[in-house]
C-alpha cells in the first residue's frame, strides 16, 4: 500500500514511529497544504491510504468519489464527523479509523493567549529583543470577570484556572442551567450578560449547525472596549468579519486566536498584522504527547487493516466517543 501523510508541517512523519514495522506499506509525507480540491485529488490519485492530522484536510463526498484507489483513511483525534463524509466513505468501501487525543492541551493554549494579551507579552518581548525595556502597563487577572461560552470538558478546567487567579467566572451556552454551573462555583448568566460583563471571554463550545456564528456582530458589540475575546475552538463559531472590524476599530481590547477559516492563513490575513491580536498557528493540540498518540495508534490501525482485522473504526463499537 502507498500511504500519503498530509499536512506534515513539521516534517516529522518518519521521526515519531518506525513505519518499516509495516513492510507492506510505503508512507509518503507532504509538508505543505493543498487548498484546491482538484490539486488534492491529483496528489492522492495513486495512493491506497491517507493519514491526516486532525481536520487539516477535509474529505467531503465529492473528493472521496474521485479517489477510486482509496481504501483507508487514517484520521486522528476525536472530532472527525464534520470534516469527513462518513456515509460516503462507507458507501465507497473506504475504512476510516481514528485515534485518541489529549484535549487539555488546548486549555493550556487558551491561558497562554489570555496571559499574553493581559500582560502585553508580545510587545514587551519585542522591546527587549530590540534592546529596549518596559514599554507599557499590563493588567492583572485578579478581580476581573472571566466569561466562558460553553462550560463542558474544556470550559470547566478553564473556569477552575480562572478562579485560581482570583477571577469571577460567569458562563452561558444554549442549554446551560444554574444547577450545572453551581457545581463549579460559576454564575449562569444570559448571553447578553456574558458579553457585556466579561473582561475576558473565551469560547469552548462544539461546532454544529446550531452554533455556527453563535458569536455574532451584535454580541461583539456588547463587549466593553478593553475586553478580550479568545477563540481556541472553531473559527466558524465567530462572525469573523465582525471580529476583525471590531479589532481594527479598537472597539474591543484585543483577541487571542488559534483557529482560522483558512489554514495556513494567507500572508495578508489581518490576524498576522493587527497589533491587538495574539495569533498562534493552530497549536492547541500540537504537542509531543498528542503526536505520539496520533502516529503510534495510526501505525497500529494501518497494521490491523492490512491484516484484515481493522481497529478503531469510526462508528464501530470499539472506537472512541464523540467522533
Amino acid at each position: 500500500m502507498r500511504i500519503a501523510m498530509l499536512d506534515d508541517y513539521q516534517g516529522i512523519t518518519h521521526q515519531i514511529v518506525d513505519w518499516s514495522k509495516v513492510p507492506e506499506a510505503t508512507v509518503v509525507p507532504f509538508t505543505d497544504h493543498v487548498h484546491d480540491e482538484d490539486q488534492l485529488v491529483a496528489r492522492l490519485q495513486d495512493f491506497d491510504g491517507v493519514m491526516r492530522i486532525r481536520e487539516r484536510t477535509e474529505f467531503p463526498r465529492r473528493v472521496l468519489e474521485r479517489l477510486p484507489k482509496l481504501k483507508l483513511l487514517l484520521a486522528t483525534g476525536m472530532r472527525n464527523k464534520l470534516s469527513i463524509d462518513l456515509d460516503a466513505a462507507r458507501e465507497l468501501g473506504i475504512t476510516v479509523t481514528t485515534t485518541e487525543a489529549i484535549h487539555s492541551t488546548t486549555v493550556e493554549v487558551t491561558w497562554a493567549l489570555i496571559l499574553s494579551l493581559m500582560r502585553n507579552m508580545p510587545r514587551e518581548t519585542a522591546s527587549l529583543r530590540a534592546g529596549g525595556w518596559q514599554i507599557g502597563l499590563g493588567r492583572s487577572l485578579g478581580g476581573k470577570t472571566l466569561g466562558i461560552l460553553g462550560l463542558g470538558n474544556m470550559g470547566t478546567p478553564v473556569a477552575r484556572i480562572g478562579q485560581n487567579f482570583g477571577m469571577k467566572v460567569i458562563a452561558w451556552s444554549p442549554n446551560l442551567t444554574p444547577e450545572r454551573t453551581a457545581e463549579h462555583n460559576v454564575e449562569c448568566v444570559s448571553k447578553a450578560e456574558l458579553f457585556s460583563r466579561s473582561d475576558v471571554l473565551t469560547i469552548h463550545i462544539p461546532l454544529a449547525d446550531a452554533t455556527r456564528n453563535i458569536v455574532s456582530a451584535e454580541d461583539i458589540g456588547r463587549m466593553n472596549k478593553r475586553a478580550i475575546l479568545i477563540n481556541t475552538s472553531r473559527p466558524a463559531l465567530v462572525d469573523q468579519e465582525a471580529l476583525i472590524s471590531a479589532l481594527k476599530e479598537n472597539r474591543i481590547g484585543g483577541a487571542g486566536v488559534d483557529v482560522y477559516p483558512v489554514e495556513p492563513i494567507p500572508q495578508d490575513d489581518p490576524y498576522r498584522h493587527l497589533p491587538n491580536v495574539v495569533a498562534t498557528p493552530h497549536v492547541g493540540f500540537v504537542v509531543e504527547e498528542n503526536y505520539k498518540l496520533f502516529y503510534e495508534q495510526s501505525l497500529e490501525n494501518l497494521a490491523a487493516f492490512i491484516a484484515g482485522k481493522p481497529i478503531r473504526i469510526i462508528g464501530d463499537a470499539g472506537s472512541p466517543p464523540n467522533l
